[in-house]
């Protein structure tokens, strides 16, 4: 690739920190939004980001700043990498020092709760004026960050700038995918959180290793059959977004939301725990469903679960004790 690109990246916590390393590598300039000026400063004076990546250290030329405005001039690709249910409000502000037809490409996973809206609608609303894309897939920050290898893909409705923006934004431990189904690749990235919660709570209710695999899989049919309602193709949710997301997050620890599924199934406090994306959409996701007639029994579940509503156990017993059927249905 010739000509790096001027990059902003928005969000200085650990996934936007590692995105912003990865675009080092891949030869363009990146900068930070960082809310916290003390943040900011640690990143581009200490090269560390102690409070989200603790251990790594940072390419000395990677710079974070406190001024949106300044992070946005001259910017050719913005990374919006800020908790979903904050998007609108930071895109908000981002507009006004954003030019038009720059790209913006969405890094957060998660349904707005108080309109039940994709992250790419929402964006579309307060950016109309800008080509908006999604990244997702199987990517812990601290592997991205380390340079470990990872694969992702990258979505617009447009394929000719889905395949360019994956193209510029693939570096040597980031194999970056395009795909022109953002509806989908969005919808695998904000359940499989929901369903990681799931097989969290699980695991840490002592459920056993078989629950937790008849969760999963179950709850694949479930992401499958809300992303067919909202326009998905099947191969995006079999791919690196959907069943890829879905696996590494149902997997591991370093998953915000099956630490947070772990704390609840063990009957801990989850006060203090850090941002787990599936905790906002769970709610939303059950509504969605139920309002389209579509059964997601699990989904509804964690919903209820999260609400106080039902204990684990409690949830578990009613999911076994529902109708039998094909399991093709």
């Amino acid at each position: 690739m010739s000509g790096g690109w001027t990059i902003a990246v928005l969000g200085a916590g650990a996934w936007g920190t590692a995105l912003a390393m990865t675009a080092l590598r891949a030869g363009h300039r990146a900068t930070l939004w960082a809310r916290n000026a003390e943040t900011a400063r640690e990143i581009t004076h200490g090269h560390r980001n102690s409070r989200y990546l603790p251990g790594v250290a940072l390419d000395p030329r990677l710079a974070a700043l406190d001024d949106m405005a300044a992070v946005l001039h001259g910017a050719q690709c913005v990374l919006a990498v800020t908790p979903a249910q904050t998007l609108r409000a930071v895109l908000a502000q981002a507009r006004l020092a954003l030019a038009p037809d720059v790209p913006v490409v969405l890094c957060a996973k998660g349904i707005e709760r108080t309109t039940g809206r994709l992250m790419s609608e929402v964006a579309g609303e307060v950016l109309p004026d800008n080509p908006i894309a999604a990244l997702s897939g199987p990517s812990f920050a601290a592997d991205v960050a380390a340079g470990l290898p990872t694969a992702v893909t990258v979505a617009a409705r447009n394929a000719a700038l889905a395949g360019r923006l994956a193209a510029r934004l693939s570096a040597p431990n980031l194999r970056c995918y395009s795909s022109d189904d953002l509806a989908g690749v969005e919808i695998g990235g904000a359940l499989k959180n929901v369903l990681a919660i799931a097989a969290g709570a699980t695991q840490g209710a002592g459920l056993g290793a078989s629950a937790v695999a008849a969760i999963v899989a179950r709850g694949f049919v479930e992401l499958r059959r809300i992303g067919a309602a909202f326009g998905a193709r099947a191969e995006t949710l079999m791919g690196l977004s959907g069943l890829g997301d879905l696996i590494l997050t149902c997997s591991s620890e370093q998953s915000r939301n099956f630490a947070y599924g772990l704390a609840l199934g063990r009957g801990r406090s989850v006060e203090g725990l850090p941002l787990a994306e599936g905790v906002h959409t769970a709610g939303i996701a059950a509504r969605l469903a139920e309002e389209r007639g579509l059964e997601a029994p699990i989904v509804a579940s964690v919903a209820r679960v999260l609400e106080g509503r039902l204990t684990v156990e409690a949830a578990m017993q009613a999911l076994l004790a529902r109708p039998l059927k094909s399991e093709a249905e």
